[in-house]
């Protein structure tokens, strides 16, 4: 298969440190620029706007999927336990640039993929928007909430916040750390000094000068597009099948599949947010493994040989502890 552009870019950014290295000029122009840009905003040349509930923001340095939309669910399910009503917020990648709340019959191209999973896994009311501060107040006009999870927004900061997470891939992490383009970064390293929690989809490492938390997600079941039919990944052994994966880094949902023992599967990566058509993911009467998020885009044309694969995340006790904590005792929006 052709590379794609992000193929490049995740080739140049994780693997080619001479080309890199060659651009760091310009990395070093973007970081100037977001760092400047966040300052104009600190001294309030810019406007940032509060909302009347405390706002939660789940959001990366780094370019591609980190494993934000699976943190997002956690968090909304783990504060509806706690009593509280959520609302969430997000762009709505690939949606209309209008201000909406994602329905049941929403559609992709109305709202975005992971609006529509987001949505779904917490039956939380929702609103997408370029605009997060409209968003906000667009939900709170039509949901009542106690407190809003912001999906992405880490660099969205016309939107006042009262916590911060940043999400890390635990194996890829920052790539050659340098900024856009020539390097993953959207901003500099030192900002996840200033966040409030930490979390690394996968494993962690104690050598930072901030405090990370471990984030696994967990999936070992096959769900079947067209007749909701569950099976176990361990099931598969030994058939030849294939797997899609239109995601920030397709290559953990491959490696989720090779650890369940499916080996015998020849792998198609797609762009993230990849609009599928039926010829992409039809082969010869084999099954088809793909992620939640992409099952979302390809349902109305599965067939019985399409399942996807829906991850769990999990988090320990304690940061449920400090992260509800915090949450009790921090009635400000922080500063820049």
């Amino acid at each position: 298969m052709k590379k794609t552009i992000s193929r490049y870019l995740f080739d140049l950014w994780y693997n080619d440190h001479y080309t890199g290295a060659a651009l760091m000029p310009f990395g070093f122009l973007f970081s100037d620029f977001v760092k400047f840009r966040r300052w104009l905003y600190k001294i309030g040349y810019y406007k940032n706007e509060a909302l009347p509930v405390p706002v939660i923001i789940v959001g990366n340095i780094t370019v591609g999927g980190t494993g934000k939309t699976p943190l997002c669910i956690y968090l909304a399910n783990l504060l509806q336990s706690e009593g509280y009503r959520v609302g969430i917020i997000s762009r709505g990648y690939g949606g209309e640039a209008s201000v909406q709340m994602v329905l049941p019959n929403s559609k992709v191209a109305e709202v975005g993929d992971e609006a529509l999973l987001i949505a779904k896994q917490t039956n939380c009311p929702m609103a997408v928007g370029a605009n997060r501060v409209e968003a906000g107040k667009f939900l709170l006009k039509h949901a009542p909430c106690d407190v809003i999870v912001a999906d992405d927004g880490l660099q969205h900061y016309a939107l006042k916040r009262d916590i911060e997470i940043a999400v890390i891939d635990g194996k890829l992490r920052f790539g050659n750390s340098i900024c856009l383009p020539a390097g993953p970064l959207r901003e500099p390293i030192e900002r996840l000094n200033t966040v409030d929690f930490v979390i690394v989809n996968g494993e962690r490492t104690t050598d930072t000068l901030w405090h990370e938390w471990e984030m696994q997600l967990i999936g070992d079941t096959a769900i079947n597009l067209l007749t909701g039919e569950n099976k176990t990944l361990a099931e598969f052994k030994n058939i030849d099948c294939h797997a899609i994966a239109g995601i920030g880094n397709p290559e953990r949902f491959f490696k989720q599949l090779e650890k369940a023992g499916i080996s015998q599967r020849l792998d198609y990566s797609f762009p993230d947010h990849h609009v599928f058509i039926a010829k992409e993911i039809t082969f010869k009467n084999q099954p088809v493994f793909m992620t939640e998020k992409d099952a979302v885009k390809c349902k109305p044309f599965a067939t019985e040989n399409h399942w996807f694969v829906p991850v769990v995340a999990q988090l320990s006790t304690e940061f449920n502890t400090q992260f509800l904590t915090l949450l009790k005792t921090k009635p400000f929006k922080r500063a820049l």
